[in-house]
């Protein structure tokens, strides 16, 4: 299975730093925040990554190359270049659904390349469980950070994501920008098209066709600054949970 690794954003809540820099690059203990999912998905035996682009994009493929170095093969899907700026979350996988899928699977890992998530591991079981079965997709969520405390979805008993209301724990959760993925959720957008994700999500849990679970563990949206600040300053945790 192969993934790809969202890096098209402008990072406007990073400014200055992103002035000059992809917010992917930001160095996070000692590495740019995408080598983190880079190393990660190599580990858990993923090969392909794709990888999208769109501000300051040279940046990005001079920096990380054709993956090598990591032991994966990296391609581009260059928004920029191609549109003149990023397509949004969905037209951003619509357009490189041509380098993710293949006539042996339809399903893919996806990762927001601005999250830092040390511990997560792309489980290699998890994901052929995923492509055996029908759903559109299987999210990872996290408890509702300061700057949205009214969450994204509900998770019911069963596993099954709620667009509209709260599961049995009486709470909504925050997506947490890693999901497993099938082509048919963004197939119908048209390549080059600006589309976000979230719409999507709603729909496919309103047709019960998508699950998720928690994410356990450090997790962060790097969003300022000085939650940068604050991250690099703080000791990385001795667990990797799933």
């Amino acid at each position: 299975m192969r993934a790809i690794i969202l890096a098209a954003g402008r990072g406007e809540r990073m400014r200055p730093l992103t002035d000059t820099l992809p917010k992917p690059l930001l160095a996070v203990h000692g590495k740019p925040l995408i080598e983190w999912h880079l190393l990660a998905l190599a580990r858990a035996g993923v090969r392909e990554i794709v990888i999208n682009t769109a501000w300051l994009e040279q940046r990005i493929v001079d920096t990380l190359g054709d993956g090598t170095r990591f032991g994966v093969v990296i391609r581009y899907s260059l928004e920029g270049r191609d549109h003149g700026g990023a397509l949004e979350t969905a037209g951003g996988i619509a357009k490189a659904l041509p380098l993710l899928v293949d006539a042996q699977t339809d399903c893919f890992w996806v990762v927001s390349g601005d999250v830092f998530a040390p511990g997560f591991e792309f489980d290699a079981g998890l994901a052929r469980t995923f492509a055996a079965g029908d759903r559109l997709a299987h999210l990872w969520l996290v408890p509702n950070p300061p700057y949205h405390p009214s969450g994204d979805f509900g998770l019911d008993a069963q596993g099954l994501g709620l667009a509209d209301t709260t599961g049995p724990d009486g709470r909504r959760w925050t997506y947490a920008n890693i999901a497993l993925c099938r082509a048919e959720l963004v197939r119908h957008i048209e390549p080059g098209t600006k589309a976000a994700l979230g719409p999507l999500l709603f729909e496919g849990m309103r047709r019960r066709r998508i699950t998720a679970e928690l994410l356990h563990g450090l997790w962060e949206n790097v969003g300022t600054p000085a939650q940068l600040a604050v991250l690099n300053a703080t000791s990385l945790p001795p667990t990797r949970p799933r």
